[in-house]
């Protein structure tokens, strides 16, 4: 979301431009009468007069929104299809791969000012509309994007049917639309391994009250097309962030007044023996009470290992909070999650469910993102609003083996994301394990309008902090003349192999990156 529209972040505008970034330059003559002549007005530059001069890296563009773009999603087995949700109050699902299977990069702005052809937009496969406020969280069900979902700050959760042959993702018709809240702030797309029917097309919400719900989604249900599965009401806030295992079978949430809980969603910890909070509905349940775990300002972030051992919180002043998950056992006594890895062994080994294992504060501002990496790998990326990434290693007590203070040239660091694992996609497309060799490969966005891309495992030749590419092409952080800023990126997927990344821009604008 732009800081217009998300409270914890206005309080750190300053953080994201200096004065001098967002200068605007007028030449006036003192002595010119008010009402001057016509032909004497290019003597004063007006903001629209500006000229800005942009690199744009992009192979494809998608510009159907007539507002800021806040969030972006893709399909879990065809990654081609992307949506987007703005702040016009629509979603847009459309294909990003370029009209040109072999794209070449357009020349910059900057080299070539007054291009002969303009690059036409993507068109959208459908127009997603019924919102009567911003869009601001939209996904795919898994396994196999059969559903979409639209959730917005009107408090609608939205949903479509794919009703295209092969469900190829090309062809979209309304379902129905639950309104349960007054503001949705995140959607999480329930996991669901092995074609778990339990677990298929079920998503969980977060809303400004602090209350969480999980949903499943089914159009064959005339009575209840969607369905509640169900509730928590722990949060004295707003639930800020959440996450899924990557079993599918706990969820985790995050809140302003710094708690953090994991819900028992269907049963399985309550079958392994494990206990809840007191009080609460929780296998976990953590909150400001305990001094251990207290961070003035609240929590805004969240991931989980691969493993599903370990889940780490961030929040405000650079505050990471690790904790340690219930480890799951079926009925035989084996370990539901086989994933393997040093995170993994730490989380079972060393800590016990709800168990604080590491107070971090490498930054001094807000984290807004947290990323783990895939096996071999035992990494955790966080992105801070005062424009660095921290890389912390889970297999030594989470040292800080990089912290890459100037990440984003001083601007808010919206996003990190590893490339994982998506098994899911696996399961239904077996050649797409070839392309999941990449591990270390680590990419952020942020309020500076540049992805980039690092090599998590340490510096290259290009760049002692492992820095391998960056694309531009969208606005950096701007005031305009009312004293409002916008710009930059709030969100990106990047796909099986991270060979492309489509981002959603403050903009208004999709940009499609390829390697």
């Amino acid at each position: 979301m732009s800081t217009s529209q998300d409270p914890h972040r206005e309080a750190d505008q300053d953080a994201y431009i200096e004065a001098d970034e967002a200068e605007e330059i007028f030449t006036r003559d003192e002595d010119q009468p008010m009402d001057s002549d016509p032909e004497d007005e290019d003597q004063a530059m007006t903001y629209e007069d500006q000229e800005i001069t942009l690199q744009n890296d992009s192979s494809a563009h998608f510009d159907g929104h007539s507002d800021s773009v806040f969030c972006v999603a893709q399909h879990p087995v065809y990654n081609n299809i992307v949506i987007t949700g703005s702040g016009d109050d629509t979603a847009y699902i459309f294909d990003s791969t370029p009209r040109d299977e072999r794209p070449v990069l357009p020349q910059s702005y900057e080299s070539n000012p007054q291009p002969k052809g303009e690059r036409t937009s993507l068109t959208p496969i459908a127009k997603l509309e019924g919102h009567t406020d911003t869009v601001n969280a939209v996904a795919f069900t898994e396994p196999k994007g059969e559903y979409v979902v639209t959730a917005g700050l009107d408090g609608r959760l939205r949903a479509w049917r794919d009703n295209s042959p092969q469900l190829t993702g090309l062809s979209w018709e309304f379902v129905a639309e639950s309104q349960e809240v007054e503001e949705i702030n995140w959607v999480a797309v329930c996991p669901c391994p092995n074609n778990d029917e339990e677990k298929r097309n079920v998503i969980a919400l977060g809303a400004n009250d602090g209350s969480a719900w999980v949903f499943r989604i089914n159009h064959n249900d005339s009575a209840e097309p969607i369905s509640m599965i169900q509730t928590f009401f722990q949060h004295t806030a707003s639930c800020t962030a959440g996450a899924w295992t990557p079993d599918g079978n706990l969820l985790a949430t995050v809140s302003e007044d710094g708690s953090f809980y994991v819900y028992d969603v269907w049963g399985a910890a309550a079958a392994a023996g494990i206990s809840y909070s007191a009080g609460t509905s929780a296998v976990v349940g953590l909150t400001a009470e305990d001094q251990r775990f207290a961070v003035d300002g609240g929590l805004y972030s969240i991931a989980i290992s691969p493993g599903g051992g370990i889940a780490a919180v961030g929040g405000a002043e650079g505050h990471i909070k690790v904790v340690g998950l219930p480890r799951l056992v079926s009925a035989g006594g084996a370990a539901k999650s086989k994933a393997k890895g040093p995170a993994n062994q730490a989380a079972s080994g060393a800590s016990a469910a709800g168990t604080i294992m590491a107070s971090l504060q490498a930054q001094s501002d807000g984290i807004e993102s947290l990323s783990f990496s895939s096996p071999p790998l035992t990494l955790l990326a966080a992105g801070s609003v005062d424009g660095s990434i921290a890389l912390f290693d889970a297999a030594h007590r989470f040292a800080v083996r990089r912290h890459i203070k100037d990440a984003h040239e001083g601007a808010a660091v919206i996003k990190v994301e590893f490339l994982q694992t998506n098994l899911a996609a696996l399961a239904s497309r077996p050649a797409a394990a070839a392309t999941q060799g990449r591990p270390w490969l680590l990419t952020s966005a942020g309020m500076d309008g540049v992805v980039r891309r690092w090599d998590a495992r340490g510096g290259t030749a290009a760049s002692a902090e492992g820095l391998l590419k960056e694309w531009k092409g969208h606005l950096g952080l701007v005031e305009n003349p009312e004293g409002e800023q916008s710009g930059g990126i709030m969100g990106f997927v990047q796909g099986f192999d991270g060979k492309r990344v489509v981002t959603a821009g403050d903009d208004g604008v999709a940009l499609v990156f390829e390697e």
